[in-house]
């Protein structure tokens, strides 16, 4: 395979990680080689175990079908979360009211809190919870902490369920900061899990702001749970710039990008 080739099949492998699929008739006209030259491309990317073909293109393999337990999530990636969160932190303003979903991610905004005043945290994460309490005991966090209560999950070290969801739709915030499994144009923001998912979604009911931190391993993935359109989030962060695909498509959902450098 000559470099172009390899060039071709890289594009190839960008699209899908974007869209989660592809179709053949598409990347003729884009990279304006036959047919099949196309297929030729998809087979060896298919025998790499890179994708998947179908009828017409090929689709993303999704092998993640089930959310890693928390422990393993910490691990994963941990450069690129500690980055997020200290972008997602910086956004925060003294006497905000803020909502801190599950996440590993969302986890890492905790350590760039310390220097705000007057904060209220509200949060149906464990980790999160312990965090603050550590550092309120240490005299390094003055504000307010809420701990969402409902049925403890265990493996992943978070509450959900109606109970906590009912508590949830007694508070208001300026903002909420979201994890997500799975982002994508037209599919919008996604979870492995429903009832965490229907809690996300109740976080951003009942916020002014609604700010999902997502790495880019989750772009062009959908999950089983839909959280929400991209219609109904305001801000992205992520440790990639927005896709060149995308941007068009965010502006008229008024869906703003932070690439966290």
């Amino acid at each position: 395979m000559s470099l172009i080739g390899e060039e071709r099949k890289d594009l190839i492998l960008n699209m899908l990680n974007l869209e989660g699929k592809v179709r053949t008739v598409d990347l003729v006209d884009k990279l304006k080689v036959s047919s099949e030259t196309i297929r030729r491309y998809l087979e060896e990317l298919e025998a790499e175990n890179k994708l998947k073909r179908v009828y017409g293109g090929a689709v993303k393999i999704n092998l993640a079908r089930e959310e890693p337990a928390h422990f393993k999530r910490e691990i994963t990636r941990a450069e690129e979360k500690r980055r997020i969160g200290r972008a997602a932190a910086s956004l925060v303003e003294d006497n905000d009211v803020i909502f801190v979903d599950d996440g590993t991610t969302t986890q890492q905004m905790i350590h760039y809190l310390l220097g705000k005043k007057n904060i209220t945290v509200l949060t149906v994460s464990v980790p999160v919870l312990y965090l603050l309490i550590d550092y309120q005991n240490k005299d390094l966090f003055s504000g307010e902490i809420y701990f969402i209560g409902g049925k403890v999950n265990s493996k992943h070290s978070r509450v959900s369920g109606a109970i906590a969801e009912k508590m949830i739709e007694t508070f208001y915030a300026d903002k909420a900061f979201i994890s997500i499994d799975g982002i994508m144009m037209g599919k919008g923001i996604t979870g492995f899990d429903a009832e965490r998912g229907q809690l996300a979604r109740k976080l951003i009911e009942h916020s002014k702001q609604s700010i999902v931190l997502s790495d880019h391993s989750k772009f062009g993935e959908v999950q089983f749970y839909k959280i929400a359109d991209l219609k109904e989030i305001d801000l992205i962060i992520s440790d990639f710039p927005v896709p060149k695909e995308w941007e068009q498509y965010l502006a008229e959902k008024g869906v703003n990008w932070i690439h966290a450098e």
